[in-house]
């Protein structure tokens, strides 16, 4: 059987499935929620005032819109859906453009888990930077700010001579941890650490192109994923006179979610989606707590399929428009890597009219079908 036709029997739902199966968004939630191993359950306490990003916001549509348009394949499915039931990060690899980052959408949007938290990884990108953000230096700032207008004021009710020594005398500068400004406006959680935060519904975090890394990142990622928990020193520090502060999440810079003597604890383990185009391999540690998928390029049928799917298209209409779009894509991405919206911009032009002219095919197809690997068109 070759891949066009397993597409065509991979539609039917398995019976243990969650991503993709059977039953109402909601009887999938609840079979979610109760399968867990004993070892990937967490304690985490929600706050009861706060409340996810709901479906209504901007960043759900988006999630939506690039999640319901991906057309999963049954090796992905299943993948998928051994993650959610082992409560283990799915580490994702292949080519550009084969469609790793969006089936991360797919997950979310398929589940209705709300909007995607993403966390594009450089060479800086540090452990920290994932959990949380500390503007240490506009709290240096703004302290001074303070510390000089209350200065400015005293000196305006003194006597002209007092003023005069006032004004000639130094200005002492408070310490960053000095007690009178309120820490939580410079504390903001990070992706990882939002969806670390304790919910009764998991959260799905886009770990993008991790291979990009600094060596140290994915071994630094262990702990946390093991733990499901994570501690900011800057509360923790504050702690014994200030127990709880609300600070900002990645969804919204406002303080908003409670954090208890500055330490989080997850109650759903995030649904984590790392990616990777294979430009580095990881230590066996990190690998053997990931379920691994490498995603294929799409077959002949899934390309069609992504086509009426993305480009909203009549299930049963004739695909003779773009047929030959299909076949020149393949042929070209033989020789180099192509990507998959490289195909569907192709499409939306000769749906639109564009590029009518037979004598323009070939500068059509070079124009938008440019090779990302091999040689040029």
């Amino acid at each position: 059987m070759n891949r066009d036709d397993m597409a065509a029997t991979d539609q039917l739902p398995k019976g243990w499935w969650i991503y993709k199966g059977v039953g109402t968004v909601t009887e999938r939630q609840v079979r979610l929620a109760e399968n867990r191993p004993p070892w990937r359950s967490f304690k985490g306490e929600p706050d009861p005032g706060y409340t996810p990003p709901s479906t209504s916001k901007a960043a759900w549509h988006e999630t939506h819109r690039r999640g319901a348009g991906y057309v999963p394949e049954g090796e992905e499915k299943d993948a998928v859906n051994t993650a959610l039931y082992l409560r283990r990060p799915l580490l994702i690899t292949g080519k550009p453009g084969v469609g790793k980052s969006t089936l991360a959408h797919s997950i979310a949007a398929d589940l209705e888990l709300g909007p995607v938290l993403h966390w594009p990884i450089t060479s800086r990108s540090s452990l920290r930077d994932g959990l949380y953000q500390y503007d240490a230096i506009g709290r240096l700032h703004d302290a001074n700010l303070r510390h000089f207008d209350a200065a400015a004021a005293r000196t305006n009710k003194r006597p002209p001579a007092a003023r005069r020594q006032s004004a000639s005398a130094a200005v002492p500068v408070p310490a960053v941890g000095a007690p009178g400004g309120p820490i939580a406006p410079y504390l903001r959680l990070g992706p990882l650490g939002t969806a670390l935060v304790a919910q009764e519904l998991p959260r799905v975090l886009l770990v993008d192109e991790i291979d990009k890394s600094d060596i140290d990142l994915p071994g630094d990622l262990l702990t946390v994923f093991e733990e499901g928990s994570f501690e900011i020193p800057e509360l923790a520090r504050i702690a014994a006179r200030q127990r709880r502060v609300k600070i900002g999440t990645q969804d919204d810079p406002e303080p908003q979610v409670e954090i208890e003597r500055g330490r989080i604890q997850c109650l759903a383990f995030p649904i984590v989606v790392l990616t990777s185009n294979g430009e580095r391999d990881f230590p066996p540690p990190f690998l053997r707590r990931c379920i691994r998928l490498n995603l294929q390029p799409p077959s002949r049928g899934k390309l069609n399929q992504i086509v009426r799917q993305r480009l909203a298209l009549d299930k049963e209409a004739d695909d003779a428009p773009y047929r030959d779009l299909i076949e020149a894509f393949i042929e070209r991405r033989a020789e180099g890597d192509l990507a998959t919206d490289q195909l569907l911009n192709a499409v939306q032009l000769r749906l639109s009219g564009a590029w009518t002219d037979d004598g323009d095919r070939d500068e059509f197809l070079d124009t938008v079908l440019q090779r990302l690997t091999g040689p040029l068109a």
